[in-house]
Formats: C-alpha cells, sequence, structure tokens
C-alpha cells in the first residue's frame, strides 16, 4: 500500500534563515552580502558546527584568530561581531549574556585626510562628464559616496536649492544644499536622463528598486520619474534578491577609480578618495566661520562629538601652539 501522505517540508538552512531575517529588517544588499559571509566563515572556521552549540569562547577565537593571523583592521573585526550578534538574536533568537561581554575591538583615533580648497580645485579641474558631476556633488554637499550614487530625481529640489539625502547613515533622513555652481549641469544632466528613461519605459523596462518594500505599497511607483536613479548604470543587470532585470545606479568603483587617478594625476602626495571630499565640505565650512551645529546636521551625524574632530584644521600647528623655536 502506497504512502500518499504528504512529505513533511524540510526547514530552510541556517544562511537562508539568516538571509529572509535580513530582508525582514530591510538591510542593505551590502550588509546582507557582509553578514552572510561572516557567518559563513564562523561556521567553517568551527568545522562546520552549528552556532547554537558554540558559544562565548568560540567566538572570540574566531575574532582573535582575524586580528592576530588575519591581521584585519579592528573595524572589519567588529564588523564580524555585528554579524555574529545579528546571528544569535535576530535569527537563532537567543540572547545570551556572554554576547554583551565580548569586547569589540578598539578603533584608531585617526584625524580624517582633509584637501586644501586648492587641492579640491586642481582635483575637479582633473575630472569631467559624469564622474566630475559627482566629485562635485561630493565636494559641494558633504554626501557620502553611495549617497550620492543612490540619489533619486525625486531628491534634487531645484526651487529650494536643496537635495534631501535618504536613508543615510543610521537609517536617517536630512537636507543639505545644492550647490548654485551645480544647478544648470545638473538640469542638462536631467534633461539627458529624462530621454533615457523614456526609452526605457518605451521597451517596458523602467523599473527600478524601490527600498522597504514600497512596490507592494504603490504597485506603479517603481516605473515612475520621480524613483528614478539621477545617476544610472549604462546597462542592466539582474537584481540578487528579485532576480528581476533592471537599470541600476551606477558602480560607485567606477567613481572611485576616477578619483584615485585623478589625485594621482595632480601629484597629491595624500591618500584622498571620494570620502575625503566630505572630509574637505566639514572643514571647509567650519574654516569659513559656520558653526558647528549647523556642520553637524549637514552631514548627518548623531553626536556633535564625531564633528568636532573638523575642528583641528582650525588650529594652525600644533593645536595653535606656537613652538619655543620660533620665539627664539
Amino acid at each position: 500500500m502506497s504512502d500518499d501522505s504528504p512529505s513533511t517540508p524540510q526547514p530552510p538552512k541556517l544562511l537562508d534563515q539568516v538571509r529572509d531575517r535580513i530582508r525582514v529588517k530591510h538591510y542593505s544588499i551590502r550588509t546582507e552580502t557582509q553578514y552572510l559571509q561572516w557567518i559563513r566563515r564562523f561556521i567553517l572556521f568551527h568545522d562546520k558546527r552549528h552556532p547554537r552549540n558554540m558559544g562565548a569562547g568560540e567566538v572570540e577565537a574566531f575574532l582573535t584568530h582575524l586580528a592576530v593571523e588575519g591581521r584585519v583592521a579592528a573595524s572589519t573585526q567588529n564588523q564580524a561581531l555585528s554579524a555574529l550578534l545579528f546571528l544569535y538574536r535576530e535569527v537563532l533568537e537567543i540572547n545570551l549574556p556572554w554576547l554583551d561581554g565580548v569586547v569589540r575591538a578598539k578603533l584608531p583615533q585617526r584625524l580624517p585626510v582633509v584637501l586644501t580648497r586648492q587641492e579640491v580645485g586642481g582635483l575637479l579641474d582633473r575630472m569631467n562628464g559624469l564622474h566630475g558631476m559627482m566629485a562635485r556633488l561630493l565636494y559641494g554637499t558633504g554626501m557620502r559616496l553611495m549617497e550620492c550614487v543612490r540619489l533619486r530625481v525625486k531628491d534634487v529640489d531645484f526651487e529650494r536649492a536643496e537635495i534631501v539625502v535618504r536613508d543615510g547613515k543610521g537609517a536617517k533622513d536630512r537636507v543639505t544644499m545644492l550647490p548654485q555652481s551645480l544647478v544648470g549641469p545638473l538640469q542638462d544632466h536631467l534633461r539627458w536622463r529624462r530621454q533615457l528613461y523614456e526609452d526605457d519605459k518605451a521597451q517596458g523596462r523602467a523599473a527600478v528598486y524601490l527600498p522597504n518594500a514600497l512596490d507592494r505599497k504603490y504597485p506603479n511607483a517603481e516605473t515612475d520619474w520621480a524613483w528614478q536613479y539621477v545617476f544610472p548604470a549604462a546597462g542592466f543587470s539582474i537584481d540578487p534578491r528579485s532576480g528581476a532585470e533592471r537599470r541600476h545606479h551606477v558602480d560607485e568603483k567606477a567613481l572611485q577609480r576616477a578619483v584615485k587617478k585623478a589625485v594621482q594625476a595632480s601629484g597629491i602626495a595624500k591618500l584622498a578618495t571620494p570620502h575625503t571630499f566630505r572630509h574637505s565640505f566639514a572643514t571647509h565650512l567650519l574654516q569659513s566661520g559656520y558653526d558647528i551645529r549647523t556642520v553637524q546636521e549637514l552631514l548627518g551625524h548623531a553626536d556633535v562629538a564625531t564633528t568636532m574632530i573638523y575642528t583641528h584644521v582650525l588650529n594652525k600647528g600644533g593645536r595653535g601652539v606656537t613652538s619655543p623655536l620660533d620665539a627664539m
């Protein structure tokens, strides 16, 4: 007699559970990729033992391995710890006391790399086209690299001369200025962008990724002009989450390479990256006399202490103190 009873469905694998929980929490695809990588490495490091059967000793052993043998930076070690905290608390729902006792690596206190106004000008003179416009936005608004890359049409307000930065660090929105010198070039760029959008729409390929499941709440929003990326990719790609083929935003690595090339061409002996424009933005505003709270709001810092690091530039020399050698 055959058994026609339905087979018991297999529970999802651990990493699939992690992925599902991350998406429920609306974490970015970058965070998803990084957390899965660290959890996988943690399990493999302990010979594929299930995390339920491990504890503080195994977590500390893994983090020590990363620091001593892997020689990873403190920030990387802390990222691995955050992934493991997520695994135990959000997925396995084990809120063990030892998790809070695991010591995070102490981040080194370094001053940010800042360019002078002349150095910024020299860099921007060597950057044209799309990357030149993006670099000018980074310096002119204080946006982070990914905030600029992910900018949507609806968040550029020419009438108010401002840009709304959505879902920045800490999942917060903020407002920053739109430089007057970029109004004309950005309007020209958006006219070109609108034509690209119309071409995509005519082919039925105008849909873009919407955050926080907005595509279910507003089914037609994904093809609206307002939601299009200001800086689109040259072609289409497959969304790793939904499997849909879409035109995503431009690859941030291309801008990173363009900045690196401009730094080398200008002969600037500083380790400047796209983020250096943000540091320089804050520093130059303080030099111009703007108060620290205003700069804090423009940068989106939760604590003014984070913004205070830029005040070092207001002190010429070592904290504004005249060397005794110069007093002789």
